[in-house]
């Protein structure tokens, strides 16, 4: 499903309203694949986030292990802070359905300041180039 304009809007704003997040350690630019993304998850070297909205994540399900933060939620930076002071040193690796919007948000991210957001190629359904975490095979849950 693709996103409106002023959804993108909205969301870019929400994004430079909220204050600085402190640095981590990857490139602003970091990606890594479904599987990688999902060997990381388990053994806890990553926290996995899947940004989607509720109704893909009810039509998908969500990859094994990820935590659950619509991004066009009005608390979405708030609760990425949180996770990231839950969980000092670690990335946040981001998944949706096609990498589209990660990579999206982690430049906007990376605009103001957030390093250590690592884009999962692929998302969940794939994206011409990379496989994504069904094709995969990758284990999902609710």
């Amino acid at each position: 499903m693709t996103r409106s304009p002023i959804s993108r809007r909205l969301f870019v704003a929400m994004l430079l309203a909220a204050g600085p997040a402190s640095a981590q350690t990857l490139p602003p630019r970091a990606t890594m694949s479904v599987r990688e993304a999902h060997a990381r998850s388990r053994a806890k070297e990553v926290i996995l986030v899947d940004i989607r909205r509720p109704d893909e994540w009810a039509d998908t399900g969500v990859a094994e292990g990820a935590i659950k933060l619509d991004m066009t939620s009005p608390v979405f930076e708030a609760r990425l802070a949180g996770l990231r002071a839950e969980n000092p040193g670690k990335p946040i690796a981001i998944i949706c359905r096609t990498a589209n919007r990660t990579r999206h948000v982690q430049e906007v991210l990376g605009k103001r300041g957030w390093t250590g957001i690592v884009d999962v190629r692929g998302g969940m359904l794939g994206d011409g180039r990379n496989k994504g975490w069904l094709d995969e095979g990758l284990p999902v849950g609710k």
